[in-house]
């Protein structure tokens, strides 16, 4: 965190698996990358698109050359009056101890399309992860007769919004409207307790953009992240 002389919060940066950057002012920023030095071996930079450029463009001369970049990231927020009622509700619920393996199947899926490299190399580790963000009920599904036809997990939260991640449904399911039917469901059920909910999405990902406006989100801001090998 960065303060200014008033003692005005001007910038966060978060140092964990990944690198998690906001900031108004360059100044910050250009702190921030010097911090940066200490904290080798990450996994990617994301935050809003701005201070992530300049971030990158600040130790880009020393740090490892990303492997994927995702330069233009729409973020969308869904406020509670604005979710567009579904044709007809379904049956999502927070997902069971027991499906964290058909979770981790589809989660896994998932992020080897959109990154490039598949968790479930790793398979005991990942599933267990997954199995613990179960446990803590930010797991969502909508599965008939065995078969998943829609899951998500809700990532950090604030006072402000809840971020959805992990927004997914079969290859071989799309086309029928479940995301629709199931999103919105899920949103209704969230929004009874969190403030707004927001996600971002790669802005070539036109099909998951049409769902998210379907459902009722709004475009609130631009995204970068930098993947690194």
């Amino acid at each position: 965190m960065r303060r200014d002389e008033r003692g005005a919060i001007t910038g966060l940066v978060y140092y964990g698996a990944q690198l998690v950057v906001a900031a108004d002012d360059a100044a910050t920023v250009d702190e921030f990358a010097v911090e940066t030095r200490k904290h080798r071996g990450l996994r990617s930079f994301v935050g809003p698109k701005r201070p992530v450029e300049r971030l990158w463009e600040r130790v880009r001369a020393w740090h490892v050359q990303p492997a994927i970049v995702r330069d233009d990231q729409p973020v969308y927020a869904l406020a509670r009056d604005a979710v567009r009622p579904p044709d007809r509700d379904v049956d999502v619920r927070r997902a069971a101890p027991e499906e964290a393996e058909v979770v981790a199947e589809h989660s896994g899926a998932m992020i080897l399309g959109e990154l490039g490299y598949d968790p479930r190399v790793s398979r005991t580790m990942f599933t267990s992860a997954v199995r613990r963000s179960i446990a803590n009920g930010t797991w969502w599904v909508w599965i008939v007769d065995g078969e998943v036809r829609f899951q998500l997990s809700v990532g950090p939260r604030t006072g402000a919004t809840a971020q959805l991640q992990g927004v997914w449904t079969p290859p071989a399911l799309r086309g029928r409207g479940y995301a629709s039917l199931a999103l919105a469901a899920i949103a209704r059920r969230l929004l009874a307790t969190e403030a707004t909910l927001s996600l971002y999405v790669n802005a070539f990902n036109a099909p998951a953009i049409a769902l998210y406006e379907r459902v009722g989100f709004v475009r609130a801001g631009t995204f970068a992240t930098y993947i690194f090998p």
